[in-house]
């Protein structure tokens, strides 16, 4: 169930055409659907204002398409997330709608009517530092796009060419709120931070050599940043950063 849903009930009460004892029935009905794998929550939407998201990686293919498909049942838009490409095309074969973001490793079904995202207004912009986070830089945009916000990119504008970022300066200003996606050092962030007066959402990636840790280098570096305004997500969690990101520019 979700909002819509809700609506459309309590104007069915409003109107009479639904008596409230079989509104109270409905609207008691179990809050999550058990699969014996997954409690599946289906109240989140309307809590949250977004259906429950499916994490794919560690699930089975059959754990992934019954999980997709029974929320689909429920809801105009589904997200899942690090779906490998052979269990994104299981899932394709039995739910319509579904588009696959591969280099994102993001699922999303849409079956909403198509709405045109104005080209003026507000948007999140995602930013990364190298080619090589482009990944969870991808991960964070498709999501804030699947929840629907505006996003506009720029890639491979990070500090060891610092031109590069300041030719997108212009852009980066009018952005509602930035996503930043790093690894290495981790030093985007900070800089961008420096720059602009709305929210920036810093990401460490697990890219680097071996003295970056597997991103704990830069997660550290984000945390202790010295540009105020900067809030860091967990390492490679692109898809935090897209959820939050659209909260903030709704």
């Amino acid at each position: 169930m979700d909002i819509d849903e809700l609506k459309k009930i309590l104007a069915k009460v409003k109107s009479g055409d639904v008596a409230v004892e079989e509104a109270i029935e409905r609207l008691r009905a179990l809050p999550y659907d058990d699969l014996g794998c997954a409690k599946l929550d289906m109240h989140r939407a309307i809590r949250t204002g977004f259906p429950e998201v499916v994490f794919c990686q560690g699930k089975t293919a059959e754990q992934c398409v019954e999980i997709v498909q029974r929320l689909a049942r429920h809801h105009k838009t589904v997200l899942a997330t690090r779906v490998a490409p052979d269990i994104a095309g299981r899932i394709d074969a039995v739910v319509e709608g579904c588009s696959y973001h591969e280099t994102a490793r993001l699922l999303v079904v849409d079956r909403q009517p198509k709405a045109k995202k104005p080209k003026r207004g507000k948007f999140v912009m995602v930013l990364c530092a190298g080619t090589a986070d482009i990944p969870v830089a991808e991960e964070a945009a498709v999501t804030a796009e699947a929840m629907g916000s505006r996003v506009e990119r720029s890639y491979d504008i990070g500090v060891a060419g610092l031109h590069r970022l300041l030719d997108q300066k212009e852009r980066i200003l009018k952005a509602n709120v930035l996503i930043v996606v790093a690894g290495m050092e981790g030093a985007l962030p900070s800089v961008v931070g420096g720059m602009v007066s709305c929210p920036v959402i810093a990401v460490p990636t697990s890219v680097g050599y071996g003295a970056s840790f597997g991103g704990l280098s830069a997660l550290l570096a984000m945390l202790n940043s010295c540009a105020a305004g900067v809030a860091v997500m967990n390492i490679d969690n692109g898809f935090g950063a897209g959820y939050f990101a659209h909260l903030v520019d709704k």
